[in-house]
């Protein structure tokens, strides 16, 4: 009797094949998902999620891009803040204008005039922002390098440096920082004016910049050392060391580039500190004066003309207060892209 061969059944060869080119897609795809990803990639994936930080950084976006093109939109004659439409003013009612729409508004002057000159405000306010812009963020530079060298220096060196930088931050914060403006301007505005700095608003402006500036200083010392206190004991710092590299190279090339978050975090968080500091000391007389517009000198002149003009208060107003919300909030939602396991 003739041996048949066994049936084995269909041929499984493509199956196989086809079985393990989905096993090796489906591992590729495992791979891409569990995929490490850096400190950045994670803190822009928390930022994406987060929707008041993304608008409050459009906002400020928007503010910047304003400032920035504002003087240029002013020589071009798009902006027109200091010419004076006394045409359009009523003498009779001590300086306000004379339409009947609310502060004076109209399509040449949507925000209105300026009671008594008949400025338009909306240009003044625009660039009021360049200049309070300028202040605001010069003094947060001085404070944010400044900071940042004590606080590398007395957190990774210890000892003695360590101690005197220590106490030179207390010592300053033991100052009363708006008394001090107030009381040593006359003083230190002469000095820089002797010092071929030009007199009036850009001594004034120096001024206030670098008094900012320094004394936010100790604030950002303090934090940065506390974070350098924690780096200095990492591996990397001893691979460093070991290999012979000097203070200098580690504090550059070891150091600032594991602090640049919490820097970045702080420097949004004092930049409307100072934003406010540059309103609150021109209304108090100390910086830029008139005839060039800040936020601040301007909110200062609206003052008067408040109870008869209340629209003329509230635009400056309200652009102070949306810059310092906006820088505040987007300040908060770096710090919890950053960090967040840290509590508001």
């Amino acid at each position: 009797m003739t041996d048949h061969p066994r049936d084995t059944g269909p041929q499984r060869d493509a199956p196989v094949d086809t079985l393990d080119s989905d096993l090796a897609i489906r591992a590729e795809t495992a791979e891409k998902a569990i995929a490490g990803r850096t400190p950045a990639q994670l803190a822009r994936a928390r930022l994406g999620r987060d929707k008041i930080t993304m608008g409050v950084l459009t906002v400020v976006v928007l503010a910047v891009v304003v400032a920035v093109v504002a003087p240029l939109l002013s020589r071009l004659g798009v902006l027109d803040p200091n010419s004076f439409h006394g045409e359009l003013i009523d003498p009779n009612t001590g300086g306000l204008p004379k339409s009947g729409t609310p502060g004076g508004m109209s399509l040449s002057h949507p925000l209105g005039l300026e009671p008594g000159t008949g400025r338009d405000v909306l240009s003044r306010i625009l660039l009021g922002m360049t200049f309070s812009m300028i202040v605001s963020l010069s003094a947060t530079v001085i404070s944010i390098v400044g900071g940042t060298a004590l606080g590398v220096v007395a957190g990774f060196r210890g000892g003695k440096s360590d101690f005197f930088i220590t106490r030179f931050i207390d010592m300053m914060l033991s100052f009363p920082q708006t008394l001090m403006l107030l009381a040593l301007s006359g003083m230190f505005i002469q000095r820089l004016t002797s010092l071929g700095v030009p007199a009036g608003n850009p001594s004034n402006g120096l001024y206030i910049i670098l008094v900012l500036g320094i004394f936010a200083i100790p604030y950002i010392a303090r934090i940065i050392r506390g974070q350098v206190l924690s780096l200095r004991e990492r591996e990397f710092i001893e691979a460093a060391r070991s290999l012979g590299a000097r203070n200098g190279r580690i504090y550059v090339k070891e150091l600032v580039p594991n602090l640049w978050a919490p820097i970045l975090v702080y420097f949004t968080l004092l930049l409307p500190v100072n934003v406010s500091a540059e309103a609150t000391l021109s209304f108090l007389g100390v910086g830029i004066q008139p005839p060039t517009p800040t936020l601040g000198n301007i909110l200062k002149y609206s003052v008067n003309y408040a109870p008869a003009d209340f629209t003329f208060f509230f635009y400056p107003a309200l652009t102070i207060a949306v810059l310092v919300i906006s820088f505040s909030l987007l300040g908060d939602g770096l710090r919890d892209a950053f960090d967040p396991k840290a509590g508001r």
